[in-house]
């Protein structure tokens, strides 16, 4: 369902299930019996792409211009872990999906997939895996290498449960022609051991493809009893949600959506296609995905929620919640979140604990700019954070202001340097915390604004102030 923001009052006359609301300094979210709690958890980052939970309870988060960021989920501040050199960071290629290996106690290695080369001498989309050391990612490997382009790189990476790797790739924008090849490995789902080799049990020998016809496939994640969903980007029309099976053809391009024109029938018959469990047309630009099983949200439970980055159609670029049948084999209904920020949502983690959720915002527009915002959506229940204002936090108020904005400041940022940026990245203040800091902002522009600081062992903690 497509919901509006109101006021409470608004929601009360409208009977609206989900309304945002301010309860102190937080706003609040209200489901039909759960409250959402909304938090800035990193704010002033460009452009945050793919966002984990990883083994060491840390938030993992990689940007599309090639940092790995390592977020603490209880305050925000965060490490830069990796920093890349990466191809076309300002466009659709860059640093993209990211996986850790599943036994981290005793192998910690972090998977992750980017674009390299130049325009000039060629590109290609790596697959690497990375040492974790303790503060740092060290010692790549490169695993495999495939065709990169301009557009549609993909790429999403998930470990099964067998302790194989699945990695998504696109079409590099030829059209379909790779995404029907059996000499590419472009427009596929492929699978590897976690050493980069080839699975015996792979439907070809010697070959990584897992499924062949995608077109550009960015969400990817597990199901109920073993399944494995995507999300796929279509032309201009039919978005796609699937159900990836080993050896089966997607269609592209010969199909697009279901399989409902004579000639989409016989190429579907002949060649094996799997249908989509759901699609949208016009295209709203799914992207990643997560199953999400926690008794947190109960309304949400058993559902697959999606990021939205938006389409053709306003308002569309949102967090939309699939409810899926008990065996995981339908979408029985779709519903709708948080289309009022105006923001492309590009991926979406779950805290295992309090059932938080996490997503990353890329702006308003196509292809995605910063400076954006990772928000939390934490349930009342869970929550236990008033105003940030711990040994190792920051607080801005009032927020929003239109006159002045005093700096509550945690013990551990106190003499810390800072800085206040605008929207676009332009410095308008910087200074060094102390407690009590008051900032006179009558002279900024209205919107919003991001201050950055980092403590003396490096540590980055973001906030973000609306002025009015």
């Amino acid at each position: 369902m497509n919901l509006l923001k109101s006021t409470a009052l608004t929601a009360l006359l409208m009977g609206s299930a989900f309304v945002p609301c301010k309860l102190s300094a937080q706003t609040t979210w209200q489901l039909e019996e759960t409250t959402l709690v909304e938090y800035d958890l990193a704010t002033g980052i460009s452009i945050p792409w793919e966002l984990l939970w990883g083994p060491d309870d840390m938030l993992w988060c990689t940007t599309r211009y090639g940092d790995v960021l390592h977020i603490d989920p209880a305050t925000g501040a965060y490490d830069t872990v990796l920093e890349l050199d990466v191809y076309g960071g300002n466009g659709e290629p860059g640093l993209l999906g990211m996986a850790m290996h599943p036994d981290w106690e005793n192998t910690p290695e972090v998977f992750l997939v980017y674009t390299e080369g130049s325009w000039i001498g060629g590109t290609s989309e790596r697959l690497s895996k990375f040492t974790w050391n303790g503060s740092e990612l060290v010692d790549e490997q490169i695993l495999h290498s495939v065709e990169a382009g301009g557009i549609h790189n993909g790429s999403r990476l998930l470990v099964l449960p067998d302790n194989t790797l699945l990695m998504t790739t696109g079409d590099v924008g030829d059209g379909g022609v790779s995404s029907q090849s059996d000499n590419s490995d472009n427009g596929k789902v492929l699978r590897f051991n976690l050493d980069g080799s080839v699975p015996a049990n792979n439907p070809t020998p010697g070959s990584h493809v897992w499924s062949k016809g995608h077109r550009n496939a960015q969400g990817l994640c597990l199901g109920p009893n073993g399944l494995v969903y995507s999300s796929e980007h279509g032309q201009s029309n039919w978005d796609e949600f699937n159900i990836i099976e080993p050896g089966r053809n997607y269609g592209w391009p010969n199909v697009e959506g279901e399989c409902n024109t004579n000639a989409e029938q016989a190429f579907c018959e002949a060649n094996d296609v799997m249908e989509p469990l759901m699609t949208w047309s016009p295209c709203a630009a799914v992207n990643g995905i997560e199953y999400y099983d926690h008794v947190g949200i109960p309304e949400w439970q058993g559902s697959v929620l999606m990021a939205v980055l938006g389409g053709f159609a306003l308002n569309d670029k949102r967090l939309s919640v699939l409810h899926m049948s008990e065996d995981g084999l339908t979408i029985e209904s779709e519903d709708q979140f948080f289309s009022e920020f105006n923001q492309r949502v590009r991926d979406v983690a779950v805290n295992p604990y309090t059932g938080a959720v996490y997503l990353a915002f890329n702006g308003p527009s196509y292809p995605g700019s910063g400076l954006n915002v990772i928000k939390e959506f934490r349930p009342q229940s869970a929550d236990q954070v008033e105003d940030w204002s711990d040994d190792r936090g920051l607080d801005m108020f009032p927020n929003p202001t239109s006159s002045s904005v005093r700096l509550n400041v945690g013990a551990a940022w106190n003499r810390a340097e800072a800085s206040v940026y605008d929207m676009q990245g332009q410095e308008v203040w910087r200074g060094v915390l102390t407690p009590g800091l008051t900032l006179d902002v009558t002279s900024w522009n209205p919107g919003t604004y991001f201050l950055a600081t980092t403590d003396d062992q490096g540590h980055t903690l973001s906030r973000t102030l609306v002025v009015k």
